[in-house]
Protein backbone atom coordinates (compact mmCIF):
# COMPACT_ATOMS: atom_id res chain seq x y z
CA UNK A 1 0.00 0.00 0.00
CA UNK A 2 1.47 3.35 -1.02
CA UNK A 3 -0.40 5.41 1.58
CA UNK A 4 -0.10 4.82 5.30
CA UNK A 5 -1.00 6.87 8.34
CA UNK A 6 0.95 6.54 11.59
CA UNK A 7 -1.34 5.44 14.42
CA UNK A 8 -1.61 7.56 17.55
CA UNK A 9 0.11 6.23 20.64
CA UNK A 10 0.03 6.89 24.36
CA UNK A 11 2.73 7.48 26.93
CA UNK A 12 2.44 7.27 30.70
CA UNK A 13 -1.05 8.62 31.29
CA UNK A 14 -0.14 10.10 34.66
CA UNK A 15 3.18 11.67 33.75
CA UNK A 16 1.77 13.10 30.51
CA UNK A 17 -1.30 14.63 32.17
CA UNK A 18 -0.48 18.22 33.06
CA UNK A 19 -3.94 18.91 34.43
CA UNK A 20 -4.06 15.95 36.82
CA UNK A 21 -0.53 16.48 38.12
CA UNK A 22 -1.06 20.21 38.61
CA UNK A 23 -4.36 19.65 40.39
CA UNK A 24 -2.99 17.02 42.77
CA UNK A 25 0.05 19.19 43.58
CA UNK A 26 -2.29 22.04 44.49
CA UNK A 27 -4.86 20.08 46.50
CA UNK A 28 -2.88 17.35 48.26
CA UNK A 29 -0.37 17.79 51.07
CA UNK A 30 3.16 17.24 49.81
CA UNK A 31 3.68 14.20 52.03
CA UNK A 32 0.49 12.57 50.75
CA UNK A 33 1.42 13.18 47.12
CA UNK A 34 4.86 11.65 47.66
CA UNK A 35 3.22 8.58 49.20
CA UNK A 36 0.60 7.94 46.51
CA UNK A 37 2.44 9.11 43.39
CA UNK A 38 4.28 5.82 42.73
CA UNK A 39 0.96 3.98 42.37
CA UNK A 40 -0.37 6.72 40.08
CA UNK A 41 2.74 6.50 37.93
CA UNK A 42 2.40 2.71 37.72
CA UNK A 43 -1.29 2.89 36.83
CA UNK A 44 -0.50 5.58 34.27
CA UNK A 45 2.09 3.28 32.73
CA UNK A 46 -0.42 0.44 32.49
CA UNK A 47 -3.16 2.70 31.10
CA UNK A 48 -0.95 3.95 28.29
CA UNK A 49 0.92 0.69 27.75
CA UNK A 50 -0.03 -2.91 28.47
CA UNK A 51 -3.69 -2.26 29.28
CA UNK A 52 -4.16 -0.04 26.23
CA UNK A 53 -2.61 -2.66 23.95
CA UNK A 54 -4.79 -5.35 25.52
CA UNK A 55 -7.83 -3.13 25.00
CA UNK A 56 -7.06 -2.81 21.29
CA UNK A 57 -6.52 -6.56 20.96
CA UNK A 58 -9.76 -7.27 22.87
CA UNK A 59 -11.82 -4.89 20.72
CA UNK A 60 -14.04 -7.48 19.04
CA UNK A 61 -14.68 -9.62 22.12
CA UNK A 62 -17.97 -9.23 23.97
CA UNK A 63 -19.63 -11.00 26.90
CA UNK A 64 -21.66 -14.08 26.07
CA UNK A 65 -24.66 -15.76 27.69
CA UNK A 66 -25.10 -19.54 27.63
CA UNK A 67 -28.57 -20.35 28.91
CA UNK A 68 -28.55 -24.16 28.52
CA UNK A 69 -25.94 -26.86 28.70
CA UNK A 70 -25.71 -29.81 26.31
CA UNK A 71 -28.05 -31.88 28.50
CA UNK A 72 -30.90 -29.41 28.70
CA UNK A 73 -30.06 -27.91 32.09
CA UNK A 74 -30.55 -24.17 32.36
CA UNK A 75 -27.27 -22.65 33.50
CA UNK A 76 -27.43 -18.94 32.54
CA UNK A 77 -23.65 -18.65 32.43
CA UNK A 78 -22.17 -15.27 31.50
CA UNK A 79 -18.59 -15.14 30.26
CA UNK A 80 -16.82 -11.78 30.13
CA UNK A 81 -13.84 -10.82 28.00
CA UNK A 82 -10.14 -11.25 28.86
CA UNK A 83 -9.76 -7.48 29.26
CA UNK A 84 -12.47 -7.39 31.91
CA UNK A 85 -10.87 -10.22 33.86
CA UNK A 86 -7.57 -8.37 33.87
CA UNK A 87 -9.31 -5.09 34.70
CA UNK A 88 -10.78 -6.55 37.87
CA UNK A 89 -7.41 -7.82 39.03
CA UNK A 90 -5.77 -4.44 38.48
CA UNK A 91 -8.68 -2.58 40.08
CA UNK A 92 -8.49 -4.65 43.25
CA UNK A 93 -4.70 -4.51 43.37
CA UNK A 94 -4.70 -0.71 43.08
CA UNK A 95 -7.61 -0.31 45.50
CA UNK A 96 -9.99 1.50 43.19
CA UNK A 97 -12.82 0.92 45.65
CA UNK A 98 -10.82 0.24 48.81
CA UNK A 99 -8.95 3.57 48.76
CA UNK A 100 -12.09 5.55 49.60
CA UNK A 101 -12.84 3.36 52.63
CA UNK A 102 -9.39 2.78 54.08
CA UNK A 103 -9.35 6.52 54.85
CA UNK A 104 -5.56 6.71 55.02
CA UNK A 105 -5.81 10.36 54.06
CA UNK A 106 -9.16 11.31 55.52
CA UNK A 107 -11.38 13.37 53.25
CA UNK A 108 -8.74 13.43 50.51
CA UNK A 109 -9.07 9.67 50.12
CA UNK A 110 -11.92 10.34 47.67
CA UNK A 111 -9.67 12.57 45.58
CA UNK A 112 -7.02 9.84 45.57
CA UNK A 113 -9.60 7.25 44.51
CA UNK A 114 -10.96 9.45 41.72
CA UNK A 115 -7.44 10.05 40.40
CA UNK A 116 -7.00 6.28 40.18
CA UNK A 117 -10.36 5.86 38.45
CA UNK A 118 -9.55 8.67 36.02
CA UNK A 119 -6.38 6.87 34.90
CA UNK A 120 -7.93 3.39 34.91
CA UNK A 121 -11.27 3.91 33.14
CA UNK A 122 -10.35 4.71 29.51
CA UNK A 123 -8.23 1.57 29.04
CA UNK A 124 -10.67 -0.92 30.59
CA UNK A 125 -13.83 -0.55 28.49
CA UNK A 126 -16.04 0.81 31.26
CA UNK A 127 -15.06 -1.64 33.98
CA UNK A 128 -15.68 1.50 36.03
CA UNK A 129 -19.38 0.54 35.83
CA UNK A 130 -19.25 -2.39 38.30
CA UNK A 131 -16.71 -0.51 40.41
CA UNK A 132 -19.05 2.47 40.69
CA UNK A 133 -21.96 0.28 41.78
CA UNK A 134 -19.73 -1.60 44.22
CA UNK A 135 -18.56 1.67 45.75
CA UNK A 136 -22.13 2.94 45.91
CA UNK A 137 -23.39 -0.26 47.51
CA UNK A 138 -20.71 -0.05 50.20
CA UNK A 139 -21.64 3.55 50.96
CA UNK A 140 -25.36 2.70 51.04
CA UNK A 141 -24.89 -0.20 53.45
CA UNK A 142 -22.67 1.94 55.68
CA UNK A 143 -25.36 4.62 55.71
CA UNK A 144 -28.19 2.18 56.39
CA UNK A 145 -27.35 1.27 59.96
CA UNK A 146 -28.03 -2.39 59.12
CA UNK A 147 -25.13 -3.88 61.04
CA UNK A 148 -25.71 -7.45 59.89
CA UNK A 149 -25.52 -6.56 56.20
CA UNK A 150 -22.72 -4.10 56.83
CA UNK A 151 -20.62 -6.79 58.52
CA UNK A 152 -21.59 -9.31 55.87
CA UNK A 153 -20.87 -7.40 52.66
CA UNK A 154 -18.80 -4.25 53.15
CA UNK A 155 -15.50 -6.04 53.91
CA UNK A 156 -15.86 -7.91 50.61
CA UNK A 157 -16.80 -4.80 48.64
CA UNK A 158 -13.83 -2.79 49.93
CA UNK A 159 -11.05 -5.39 50.12
CA UNK A 160 -7.73 -5.44 48.24
CA UNK A 161 -7.69 -9.24 48.23
CA UNK A 162 -8.82 -10.55 44.80
CA UNK A 163 -10.03 -13.82 46.33
CA UNK A 164 -12.40 -12.01 48.69
CA UNK A 165 -13.50 -9.15 46.44
CA UNK A 166 -17.18 -8.83 45.49
CA UNK A 167 -18.79 -6.50 43.02
CA UNK A 168 -22.34 -5.20 43.39
CA UNK A 169 -25.19 -4.64 40.97
CA UNK A 170 -27.86 -1.95 41.06
CA UNK A 171 -31.17 -3.21 39.69
CA UNK A 172 -33.73 -0.46 39.40
CA UNK A 173 -34.87 -0.02 35.80
CA UNK A 174 -38.04 -1.91 34.85
CA UNK A 175 -40.18 -1.97 31.71
CA UNK A 176 -42.67 0.42 33.27
CA UNK A 177 -40.24 2.93 34.67
CA UNK A 178 -36.71 4.11 34.05
CA UNK A 179 -36.51 7.55 35.60
CA UNK A 180 -40.08 7.19 36.90
CA UNK A 181 -39.05 4.68 39.55
CA UNK A 182 -42.38 4.95 41.32
CA UNK A 183 -43.96 2.83 38.56
CA UNK A 184 -41.82 -0.19 39.47
CA UNK A 185 -43.83 -3.41 39.50
CA UNK A 186 -41.43 -5.82 41.24
CA UNK A 187 -43.18 -7.32 44.27
CA UNK A 188 -41.70 -8.44 47.57
CA UNK A 189 -43.36 -11.11 49.70
CA UNK A 190 -42.37 -12.40 53.08
CA UNK A 191 -41.69 -16.11 53.28
CA UNK A 192 -44.98 -16.49 55.18
CA UNK A 193 -46.91 -14.56 52.53
CA UNK A 194 -45.30 -16.59 49.80
CA UNK A 195 -46.33 -19.91 51.29
CA UNK A 196 -43.57 -21.88 49.62
CA UNK A 197 -40.30 -23.41 50.58
CA UNK A 198 -37.56 -21.49 48.86
CA UNK A 199 -35.46 -22.80 46.04
CA UNK A 200 -38.24 -24.93 44.55
CA UNK A 201 -38.79 -22.81 41.47
CA UNK A 202 -36.76 -20.76 39.09
CA UNK A 203 -33.37 -22.01 40.21
CA UNK A 204 -30.50 -22.31 37.76
CA UNK A 205 -28.06 -25.18 37.96
CA UNK A 206 -24.32 -24.91 37.50
CA UNK A 207 -22.83 -28.25 36.46
CA UNK A 208 -19.53 -29.19 38.04
CA UNK A 209 -16.54 -28.11 36.05
CA UNK A 210 -18.23 -25.20 34.27
CA UNK A 211 -15.81 -22.26 34.32
CA UNK A 212 -17.21 -19.15 35.95
CA UNK A 213 -15.75 -15.67 35.75
CA UNK A 214 -14.99 -14.11 39.12
CA UNK A 215 -16.95 -16.66 41.12
CA UNK A 216 -15.75 -16.06 44.70
CA UNK A 217 -19.19 -17.41 45.47
CA UNK A 218 -20.81 -15.69 48.39
CA UNK A 219 -21.24 -18.31 51.07
CA UNK A 220 -24.85 -18.42 52.19
CA UNK A 221 -25.87 -15.79 54.74
CA UNK A 222 -25.60 -18.48 57.43
CA UNK A 223 -28.59 -20.11 55.77
CA UNK A 224 -30.88 -19.04 52.96
CA UNK A 225 -33.77 -19.02 55.42
CA UNK A 226 -32.37 -15.80 56.87
CA UNK A 227 -33.42 -14.05 53.67
CA UNK A 228 -36.91 -13.25 54.90
CA UNK A 229 -38.29 -11.95 51.60
CA UNK A 230 -38.87 -13.27 48.09
CA UNK A 231 -38.81 -10.97 45.06
CA UNK A 232 -40.89 -11.33 41.88
CA UNK A 233 -40.68 -9.24 38.73
CA UNK A 234 -38.53 -8.23 35.78
CA UNK A 235 -35.49 -5.97 35.85
CA UNK A 236 -35.09 -4.64 32.34
CA UNK A 237 -31.55 -3.20 32.41
CA UNK A 238 -29.29 -4.79 35.02
CA UNK A 239 -25.65 -3.95 34.40
CA UNK A 240 -22.59 -6.04 35.28
CA UNK A 241 -24.67 -9.13 35.92
CA UNK A 242 -21.59 -11.10 37.00
CA UNK A 243 -21.65 -9.40 40.41
CA UNK A 244 -21.91 -11.34 43.65
CA UNK A 245 -24.58 -9.12 45.27
CA UNK A 246 -27.14 -6.54 44.19
CA UNK A 247 -29.28 -3.80 45.67
CA UNK A 248 -32.73 -3.51 44.15
CA UNK A 249 -36.14 -1.95 44.68
CA UNK A 250 -39.39 -3.86 45.10
CA UNK A 251 -42.82 -3.13 46.56
CA UNK A 252 -43.77 -5.15 49.64
CA UNK A 253 -47.26 -6.56 49.27
CA UNK A 254 -49.82 -4.16 50.66
CA UNK A 255 -47.66 -1.07 50.21
CA UNK A 256 -49.16 1.94 48.40
CA UNK A 257 -48.21 2.82 44.81
CA UNK A 258 -45.54 5.37 44.03
CA UNK A 259 -41.93 5.78 45.04
CA UNK A 260 -42.51 5.83 48.79
CA UNK A 261 -44.12 2.40 48.69
CA UNK A 262 -40.91 0.81 47.41
CA UNK A 263 -38.36 -0.79 49.70
CA UNK A 264 -34.63 -1.34 49.24
CA UNK A 265 -33.48 -4.96 49.23
CA UNK A 266 -30.13 -6.75 49.38
CA UNK A 267 -29.64 -10.05 47.58
CA UNK A 268 -26.83 -12.46 46.80
CA UNK A 269 -27.01 -13.84 43.28
CA UNK A 270 -25.67 -17.35 43.85
CA UNK A 271 -25.58 -19.93 46.59
CA UNK A 272 -22.50 -21.85 47.70
CA UNK A 273 -22.77 -24.27 44.78
CA UNK A 274 -22.90 -21.50 42.18
CA UNK A 275 -26.63 -21.90 41.57
CA UNK A 276 -28.45 -18.68 40.74
CA UNK A 277 -30.99 -17.97 43.45
CA UNK A 278 -34.25 -18.01 41.52
CA UNK A 279 -32.95 -15.54 38.94
CA UNK A 280 -33.39 -16.08 35.22
CA UNK A 281 -31.15 -14.21 32.77
CA UNK A 282 -33.38 -13.74 29.75
CA UNK A 283 -30.86 -12.05 27.49
CA UNK A 284 -27.91 -9.68 27.31
CA UNK A 285 -28.71 -6.24 25.94
CA UNK A 286 -27.49 -5.30 22.46
CA UNK A 287 -26.29 -1.74 23.13
CA UNK A 288 -24.86 1.17 21.17
CA UNK A 289 -21.82 1.34 23.45
CA UNK A 290 -20.42 -0.08 26.70
CA UNK A 291 -20.58 -3.42 24.93
CA UNK A 292 -18.08 -5.05 27.29
CA UNK A 293 -20.51 -4.48 30.18
CA UNK A 294 -22.76 -7.57 30.51
CA UNK A 295 -26.11 -5.83 30.87
CA UNK A 296 -29.01 -8.22 31.24
CA UNK A 297 -32.77 -8.49 31.35
CA UNK A 298 -33.67 -10.52 34.43
CA UNK A 299 -36.72 -12.26 35.82
CA UNK A 300 -36.92 -12.67 39.57
CA UNK A 301 -38.98 -15.73 40.46
CA UNK A 302 -38.93 -15.84 44.24
CA UNK A 303 -35.39 -14.51 44.66
CA UNK A 304 -34.33 -14.55 48.33
CA UNK A 305 -33.65 -11.04 49.61
CA UNK A 306 -33.29 -9.05 52.80
CA UNK A 307 -34.49 -5.56 53.64
CA UNK A 308 -31.74 -2.97 53.89
CA UNK A 309 -33.67 -0.32 55.81
CA UNK A 310 -37.40 -0.35 56.42
CA UNK A 311 -40.33 -1.47 54.28
CA UNK A 312 -40.81 1.93 52.57
CA UNK A 313 -38.79 4.85 51.18
CA UNK A 314 -36.50 2.66 49.10
CA UNK A 315 -35.67 5.48 46.69
CA UNK A 316 -34.55 7.70 49.55
CA UNK A 317 -32.55 4.86 51.09
CA UNK A 318 -30.67 4.14 47.87
CA UNK A 319 -29.71 7.82 47.44
CA UNK A 320 -26.14 7.33 48.78
CA UNK A 321 -25.51 4.82 46.00
CA UNK A 322 -26.78 7.23 43.36
CA UNK A 323 -24.62 10.07 44.61
CA UNK A 324 -21.52 7.87 44.37
CA UNK A 325 -22.36 6.48 40.93
CA UNK A 326 -23.03 10.00 39.65
CA UNK A 327 -19.57 10.99 40.84
CA UNK A 328 -18.08 8.01 38.99
CA UNK A 329 -20.12 8.98 35.92
CA UNK A 330 -18.52 12.42 35.95
CA UNK A 331 -15.02 11.04 36.46
CA UNK A 332 -15.59 8.61 33.58
CA UNK A 333 -16.72 11.49 31.37
CA UNK A 334 -13.60 13.56 31.97
CA UNK A 335 -11.41 10.45 31.64
CA UNK A 336 -12.83 9.58 28.21
CA UNK A 337 -12.44 13.18 27.06
CA UNK A 338 -8.84 13.14 28.23
CA UNK A 339 -8.16 9.88 26.37
CA UNK A 340 -9.61 11.18 23.11
CA UNK A 341 -7.60 14.39 23.32
CA UNK A 342 -4.37 12.57 24.21
CA UNK A 343 -4.74 10.51 21.05
CA UNK A 344 -5.74 13.54 18.96
CA UNK A 345 -2.77 15.65 20.03
CA UNK A 346 -0.37 12.77 19.38
CA UNK A 347 -1.92 12.18 15.97
CA UNK A 348 -1.59 15.88 15.13
CA UNK A 349 2.17 15.65 15.62
CA UNK A 350 2.42 12.61 13.32
CA UNK A 351 -0.10 13.24 10.57
CA UNK A 352 1.14 15.33 7.65
CA UNK A 353 -1.35 17.18 5.44
CA UNK A 354 -0.76 19.93 2.91
CA UNK A 355 2.98 19.76 3.43
CA UNK A 356 3.15 20.03 7.23
CA UNK A 357 2.08 18.19 10.39
CA UNK A 358 -1.40 18.98 11.66
CA UNK A 359 0.26 20.34 14.80
CA UNK A 360 1.50 23.25 12.66
CA UNK A 361 -1.97 24.08 11.35
CA UNK A 362 -3.33 26.95 13.50
CA UNK A 363 -7.00 26.18 12.87
CA UNK A 364 -6.61 22.49 13.74
CA UNK A 365 -4.72 23.26 16.94
CA UNK A 366 -7.18 26.00 17.87
CA UNK A 367 -9.98 23.45 17.57
CA UNK A 368 -8.16 21.00 19.83
CA UNK A 369 -7.39 23.80 22.29
CA UNK A 370 -11.08 24.59 22.56
CA UNK A 371 -11.87 20.95 23.26
CA UNK A 372 -9.06 20.83 25.81
CA UNK A 373 -10.57 23.83 27.60
CA UNK A 374 -13.93 22.04 27.78
CA UNK A 375 -12.29 18.91 29.17
CA UNK A 376 -10.25 20.82 31.75
CA UNK A 377 -13.29 22.70 33.02
CA UNK A 378 -15.17 19.41 33.36
CA UNK A 379 -12.18 17.89 35.16
CA UNK A 380 -12.13 20.60 37.83
CA UNK A 381 -15.90 20.44 38.34
CA UNK A 382 -15.87 16.65 38.77
CA UNK A 383 -12.90 16.65 41.13
CA UNK A 384 -14.37 19.48 43.20
CA UNK A 385 -17.43 17.29 43.76
CA UNK A 386 -15.00 14.51 44.75
CA UNK A 387 -13.46 16.86 47.33
CA UNK A 388 -16.86 17.75 48.77
CA UNK A 389 -17.93 14.10 48.81
CA UNK A 390 -14.81 13.17 50.76
CA UNK A 391 -15.45 15.90 53.31
CA UNK A 392 -19.06 14.82 53.73
CA UNK A 393 -18.00 11.21 54.30
CA UNK A 394 -15.46 12.07 57.00
CA UNK A 395 -17.74 14.44 58.89
CA UNK A 396 -18.49 13.07 62.34
CA UNK A 397 -15.87 10.33 62.19
CA UNK A 398 -13.93 9.50 65.37
CA UNK A 399 -10.86 11.63 66.02
CA UNK A 400 -8.68 8.61 65.31
CA UNK A 401 -9.44 9.05 61.61
CA UNK A 402 -6.82 11.11 59.79
CA UNK A 403 -9.10 13.92 58.68
CA UNK A 404 -7.98 16.78 56.48
CA UNK A 405 -10.97 19.07 56.89
CA UNK A 406 -14.67 18.45 57.48
CA UNK A 407 -17.45 19.80 55.34
CA UNK A 408 -19.23 22.96 56.50
CA UNK A 409 -22.90 23.80 56.11
CA UNK A 410 -22.58 25.77 52.88
CA UNK A 411 -20.45 23.05 51.30
CA UNK A 412 -23.00 20.41 52.31
CA UNK A 413 -25.70 22.37 50.55
CA UNK A 414 -23.43 22.97 47.58
CA UNK A 415 -22.70 19.25 47.28
CA UNK A 416 -26.43 18.53 47.18
CA UNK A 417 -26.72 20.92 44.24
CA UNK A 418 -23.49 20.20 42.38
CA UNK A 419 -23.80 16.41 42.29
CA UNK A 420 -26.63 16.42 39.69
CA UNK A 421 -25.27 19.52 37.95
CA UNK A 422 -21.80 17.99 37.58
CA UNK A 423 -23.17 14.70 36.31
CA UNK A 424 -25.47 16.19 33.68
CA UNK A 425 -22.89 18.74 32.51
CA UNK A 426 -19.94 16.38 32.14
CA UNK A 427 -22.07 13.70 30.49
CA UNK A 428 -23.22 16.11 27.78
CA UNK A 429 -19.73 17.55 27.36
CA UNK A 430 -18.18 14.13 26.82
CA UNK A 431 -20.46 13.34 23.87
CA UNK A 432 -19.85 16.70 22.19
CA UNK A 433 -16.10 16.75 22.80
CA UNK A 434 -15.53 13.18 21.64
CA UNK A 435 -17.60 13.72 18.51
CA UNK A 436 -15.22 16.53 17.55
CA UNK A 437 -12.22 14.46 18.59
CA UNK A 438 -13.21 11.83 16.02
CA UNK A 439 -13.48 14.57 13.40
CA UNK A 440 -9.87 15.55 14.19
CA UNK A 441 -8.78 12.16 12.81
CA UNK A 442 -10.69 12.53 9.56
CA UNK A 443 -11.79 9.22 8.08
CA UNK A 444 -9.68 7.26 10.56
CA UNK A 445 -11.95 8.51 13.32
CA UNK A 446 -14.90 6.84 11.60
CA UNK A 447 -13.27 3.43 11.13
CA UNK A 448 -14.01 0.91 13.86
CA UNK A 449 -10.73 -0.98 13.74
CA UNK A 450 -8.81 2.12 14.88
CA UNK A 451 -10.66 1.81 18.20
CA UNK A 452 -11.59 5.49 18.05
CA UNK A 453 -15.37 5.27 17.43
CA UNK A 454 -15.73 3.28 20.64
CA UNK A 455 -14.87 6.42 22.61
CA UNK A 456 -17.93 8.16 21.21
CA UNK A 457 -20.21 5.13 21.51
CA UNK A 458 -19.22 4.55 25.12
CA UNK A 459 -19.61 8.22 26.03
CA UNK A 460 -23.18 8.27 24.71
CA UNK A 461 -24.38 6.44 27.81
CA UNK A 462 -23.04 9.08 30.19
CA UNK A 463 -25.98 11.51 29.80
CA UNK A 464 -28.37 8.56 30.31
CA UNK A 465 -26.94 6.51 33.18
CA UNK A 466 -27.84 7.71 36.66
CA UNK A 467 -30.42 10.23 35.47
CA UNK A 468 -30.96 11.92 32.13
CA UNK A 469 -30.21 15.60 31.64
CA UNK A 470 -33.81 16.72 32.17
CA UNK A 471 -34.31 14.49 35.21
CA UNK A 472 -31.18 15.85 36.86
CA UNK A 473 -32.07 19.42 35.90
CA UNK A 474 -35.29 19.03 37.85
CA UNK A 475 -33.36 17.50 40.73
CA UNK A 476 -31.01 20.49 40.76
CA UNK A 477 -34.02 22.78 40.96
CA UNK A 478 -35.35 20.70 43.85
CA UNK A 479 -32.04 21.32 45.58
CA UNK A 480 -32.63 25.03 45.09
CA UNK A 481 -36.02 24.71 46.75
CA UNK A 482 -38.14 25.44 43.68
CA UNK A 483 -39.30 21.90 42.93
CA UNK A 484 -42.96 22.67 43.49
CA UNK A 485 -42.92 25.02 40.50
CA UNK A 486 -41.04 22.65 38.18
CA UNK A 487 -43.30 20.00 36.71
CA UNK A 488 -43.64 18.32 33.35
CA UNK A 489 -46.70 20.24 32.16
CA UNK A 490 -48.72 19.49 29.01
CA UNK A 491 -49.77 23.14 28.91
CA UNK A 492 -47.26 25.50 27.22
CA UNK A 493 -48.79 28.48 28.95
CA UNK A 494 -48.48 26.84 32.32
CA UNK A 495 -44.91 25.80 31.55
CA UNK A 496 -43.97 29.40 30.71
CA UNK A 497 -45.65 30.63 33.87
CA UNK A 498 -43.80 28.04 35.90
CA UNK A 499 -40.52 29.03 34.26
CA UNK A 500 -41.02 32.70 35.17
CA UNK A 501 -41.95 31.77 38.71
CA UNK A 502 -38.92 29.53 38.95
CA UNK A 503 -36.57 32.22 37.67
CA UNK A 504 -37.93 34.71 40.18
CA UNK A 505 -37.37 32.28 43.04
CA UNK A 506 -33.82 31.12 42.29
CA UNK A 507 -32.21 34.37 43.47
CA UNK A 508 -29.66 33.80 46.17
CA UNK A 509 -29.05 30.08 45.69
CA UNK A 510 -27.33 29.34 48.98
CA UNK A 511 -29.98 30.99 51.12
CA UNK A 512 -32.68 29.29 49.06
CA UNK A 513 -31.12 25.88 49.56
CA UNK A 514 -31.12 26.47 53.32
CA UNK A 515 -34.90 26.54 53.20
CA UNK A 516 -35.19 23.27 51.30
CA UNK A 517 -35.76 19.78 52.62
CA UNK A 518 -33.18 19.46 55.41
CA UNK A 519 -33.69 15.73 55.67
CA UNK A 520 -32.43 15.32 52.13
CA UNK A 521 -29.57 17.75 52.69
CA UNK A 522 -28.44 16.08 55.90
CA UNK A 523 -27.88 12.79 54.13
CA UNK A 524 -26.34 14.55 51.11
CA UNK A 525 -28.73 12.62 48.92
CA UNK A 526 -31.75 12.95 46.72
CA UNK A 527 -35.12 13.41 48.32
CA UNK A 528 -37.46 12.29 45.62
CA UNK A 529 -40.79 10.56 45.51
CA UNK A 530 -42.78 9.52 42.52
CA UNK A 531 -41.47 12.10 40.07
CA UNK A 532 -38.03 12.75 38.66
CA UNK A 533 -36.48 9.42 39.56
CA UNK A 534 -33.42 7.73 38.22
CA UNK A 535 -32.34 6.02 35.03
CA UNK A 536 -29.77 3.46 36.06
CA UNK A 537 -27.01 1.48 34.34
Amino acid sequence: MSFQQPPPSLGNQYEDDRVLRSYLARVLPETMLREIEPSLIELGRLAGGDLYQMQLADRLNEPTLTQWDAWGNRIDHVEVTPLWREAERIAVDHGLVATAYEQRHGSLSRVHQCALAYLFTPSTDIYSCPLAMTDGAARTLLSSGNQALLDRAVPHLTTRNPEDFWTAGQWMTELTGGSDVGLSEAVAKTVTQEGMSQGQEGGISTPAGLPRWGPRLAPALISESQFAWRLYGTKWFASAITSQIALTLARPEGNPPGGRGLALFYLELRDESGRLRNIQINRLKDKLGTRKVPTAELTLVGTPAQLVKGTTDGVRNIAPLLNITRLWNGISAVALMRRGLALAFDFARKRTAFGAPLSEKPLHMDTLAGLQAEAEAAFHLAFYVAELTGRAETAGMPLGINRTGEIDEDETLLLRLLTPVMKLTTGKQAVLVLSEVLEAFGGAGYVEDTGLPQLLRDSQVLPIWEGTTNVLSLDALRALGVASNVQESPSPGKAISNQRSTESRVGDSVSTIRGSDQAAVSQVGMSQGEEGGISTP
